[in-house]
């Protein structure tokens, strides 16, 4: 059974990387492959609007989207059902997210979810001890899972970094890597559709049998490089260097690879393989990093909390991440940059 060609896509937070998926499928795609919109607003809206989508690619070289070829508008009403919607948000805009697009949801619209940390949908798929569980940190009260049905849903893990410097532009873009896959598993014709598109449009794109490994692997090292950086203002290289950090950073990451394991997302890796890897890439800040500086809201429960969570679940200890997480929640909760709720 084939899956019907895409030929609508909104791109729904066009920020660093929701702005490569824009930038890309807007300019390498032959003219008439697909109508493409953008779903934005306040100062992004107007520029997209305006001026169109400015990128700067590996080489340097500036390029341009016109404002013609992409549709944007403020009101998911204006855009219709889609074939394709990619969302690009951070983890705490995606309750109200979720609502906000359900008028681009027609009956097979498949919904990519390239977003960091550990999903509401992570166990709609898996069995074992975990099946079906709800991660009340990332989806408090099942709003995302009651406005956005997994049946749409289609995991992606992301690896492409980029910059937003302004609204309307992209830099510093590397890497062109995207894993997509079924929650349930398995292969589809509609990931099958989607990787096409996503080739064509110049990402090197792999069907993942089990989304959620790719998704835990990522996470791995993203839980401890993201928020030790948020609390120390330290770049990378400075954490690893540090002993006693990186240290503690490990300690955390043995906790989550036990959690891994009783979920069926075993990493072979130990954590100073990690290290090395994230040490030979330089001096860098992280994402989480960036948002405290410029004042954005933090994605600690994607990355952390919901981690803790499903310990919890599992009535496995994790001093370590509960450390981790206590500390970088008072330090944001006194900048005003996470919930001063859900005191657990």
């Amino acid at each position: 059974m084939s899956f019907p060609a895409i030929r609508k896509v909104t791109v729904v937070g066009v920020g660093a990387v929701g702005g490569v998926f824009a930038a890309w499928l807007a300019s390498r795609l032959a003219p008439g492959t697909i109508e493409l919109s953008a779903l934005a607003r306040g100062a992004t809206l107007t520029a997209l609007q305006s001026q169109g989508l400015s990128w700067v690619d590996a080489q340097g070289a500036e390029q341009r989207v016109a404002p013609s070829a992409i549709h944007c508008s403020d009101n998911a009403h204006n855009l219709g059902p889609q074939d394709l919607v990619i969302v690009s948000v951070k983890g705490p805009a995606m309750p109200q997210v979720a609502q906000q697009i359900r008028p681009l949801l027609g009956p097979n619209t498949v919904v990519l979810v390239a977003m960091n940390g550990v999903p509401w949908w992570f166990f709609d798929g898996m069995g074992g001890d975990c099946a079906g569980l709800q991660l009340q940190t990332v989806d408090p009260g099942g709003i995302t899972a009651a406005a956005l049905p997994t049946h749409h849903v289609l995991g992606c893990v992301v690896h492409v970094s980029a910059a937003a410097p302004k609204p309307g532009r992209v830099e510093r873009i590397k890497n062109n890597q995207i894993i997509i896959g079924e929650p349930a598993g398995g292969t589809s014709p509609r990931v099958q559709e989607v990787a096409r598109l996503l080739e064509q449009a110049g990402f090197d794109v792999k069907q993942a049998q089990c989304i959620q490994q790719e998704i835990w692997f990522k996470l791995w090292g993203n839980m401890t490089m993201n928020p030790v950086s948020a609390l120390t203002g330290a770049p990378c290289d400075q954490i690893l260097d540090d002993p006693l950090v990186r240290n503690f950073c490990s300690a955390v990451m043995l906790e989550a690879q036990a959690i891994g394991k009783r979920i069926g997302c075993d990493i072979a890796q130990m954590p100073e393989d990690r290290h090395a890897i994230t040490r030979s890439l330089g001096s860098f800040k992280t994402s989480m990093l960036q948002d405290v500086e410029a004042g954005r809201p933090i994605e600690l429960d994607a990355l952390v909390a919901s981690v803790r969570e499903i310990g919890q679940h599992l009535n496995l200890a994790t001093p370590n991440i509960d450390a981790l997480l206590g500390l970088t929640r008072l330090m944001a909760r006194n900048r005003k940059l996470y919930p001063t709720i859900n005191l657990r």
